[in-house]
């Protein structure tokens, strides 16, 4: 890996020459970190470039590209080479999602192109490149920290990730996997999504109720921070937290084991944050279309923090009020799949964030479909997962690629996270195909 690693690094670096640059990087976590750290790389070459942070690489974003730059797109571009193969531009994909080659003159950097194949996400892929580039680029690692734990890798310590941990001088703590584990454990506990606690995510009387019985109080004006527990208090906290969890027996993601883990802390902003926050705040500001705050502070601009931090409340208030929405409102349940339609009541930006939230809760069983739907204009977005941290036998791309042969539309992902974006008018054809897909066909890897 590291040679073709290298390969590509000269490769780009020749090209960008005297070439005008243009960069293509996805809203989330990990494309908005890979997207700083290509900035930050380009800039200490003194290259000018432009920017542009998109949901989905769609025919119409391809359209748009200009035609006089060399194009990098990051966290996105595998699912799409037919389409780019059309372009005059030259091109270079940094990305970690499924990828069906086809003879063409894109330059792909791509983990499931490697025979040693190891688990890496854009923003990891993205600094490893920077840094054969220049060992100046090594301050960079941090950004690729927030987005492997921004795409949940964090579990997954495999021999290159382990080397960029170490590179970004990450501190590593054993505790309860709730963030932030460096503020008040009131403020974590009430806002906490993964693992959706019934009666204290988003009930603030439930989560003191909770502090009351297993007598943690407040120290001075405020609570205690997670990471600040003692081993008793910790034991204590995830007891009463197993015993809010409705949990299926079945389900491992809920056993206490599975409760606890590593919880990483950086030097972020002179400060020493719980990175999965920082990881969370660069996603909802890219979810709550605020990607130029996200970016801002990925490049350490210190006043974008706060307008950061009032984005990222109300995108929690979103998710909260999404998942609320959910629960109250009916769903079309079948054999082991779900259909939840959030309509105009949940944003599509954040569709897919509640999918992921519920696969990973207790509220449907292990191997259950979740499919989440949200208009977006004259549109809708789609996104699977599926239910608990066992592997399926089931593909989910494969189901979002033969909705969109079906139907028309744009679709993506990997196996066990997918999704794609419809007409309106096709919301009840879309249903019904999927019941067909699931009550008589079967989903083949």
């Amino acid at each position: 890996m590291e040679k073709t690693i290298k390969e590509f690094s000269e490769l780009l670096l020749e090209k960008i020459k005297n070439k005008k640059i243009h960069i293509v990087s996805h809203y989330d976590t990990d494309g908005i970190t890979s997207a700083a750290i290509f900035s930050k790389t380009l800039e200490r070459l003194n290259k000018q470039f432009s920017l542009k942070i998109i949901k989905q690489l769609t025919k119409t974003e391809i359209d748009a590209f200009p035609k006089d730059k060399l194009i990098i797109l990051l966290d996105l571009g595998s699912g799409s080479l037919k389409e780019l193969a059309n372009l005059n531009n030259e091109i270079f994909i940094i990305d970690h999602h499924e990828i069906e080659l086809i003879d063409s003159k894109i330059y792909i950097l791509n983990n499931h192109l490697f025979n040693n194949y190891e688990n890496l996400c854009s923003a990891e892929l993205s600094y490893l490149v920077s840094r054969d580039i220049s060992e100046e680029n090594k301050d960079l690692s941090n950004l690729a920290i927030l987005g492997m734990i921004g795409d949940t890798m964090e579990k997954d310590i495999n021999k290159t990730r382990n080397k960029i941990i170490n590179e970004a001088n990450v501190k590593i703590k054993r505790g309860l996997l709730i963030y932030p584990s460096t503020r008040p454990l009131d403020k974590a506990l009430q806002y906490s999504a993964r693992p959706f606690i019934p009666g204290i995510t988003g009930d603030p009387k439930g989560t003191l109720d909770l502090l009351k019985e297993i007598e943690i109080e407040k120290s001075g004006k405020n609570y205690k921070s997670l990471i600040d527990l003692d081993e008793d208090e910790m034991k204590k906290l995830v007891t009463a937290i197993m015993l809010r969890l409705n949990y299926h027996e079945s389900s491992k993601e809920l056993e206490p084991t599975n409760l606890i883990g590593n919880l990483y802390l950086i030097k972020f902003l002179n400060r020493i944050e719980d990175a999965r926050e920082i990881s969370a705040i660069i996603n909802a500001c890219g979810r709550m279309e605020r990607t130029e705050i996200a970016l801002m502070l990925c490049l350490g601009n210190t006043s974008a923090r706060k307008k950061a931090e009032t984005v990222y409340l109300k995108y929690k208030q979103n998710i909260i009020s999404g998942l609320k929405y959910i629960e109250e409102n009916s769903k079309i349940q079948g054999n082991n799949y779900i259909i939840i339609n959030g309509k105009d009541k949940i944003k599509d930006t954040i569709i897919g964030t509640l999918a992921s939230i519920l696969s990973f809760s207790s509220v449907y069983k292990e191997g259950t479909i979740i499919i989440a739907m949200a208009y977006n204009e004259d549109k809708i977005k789609i996104s699977t997962r599926v239910a608990g941290r066992s592997k399926s036998n089931k593909s989910l791309r494969d189901l979002m690629n033969h909705v969109t042969a079906c139907l028309g539309g744009e679709s993506g992902g990997h196996k066990e996270a997918a999704g794609c974006v419809i007409k309106k008018n096709d919301e009840e054809r879309f249903i019904e195909l999927v019941k067909k897909k699931f009550e008589y066909e079967t989903i083949t890897v």
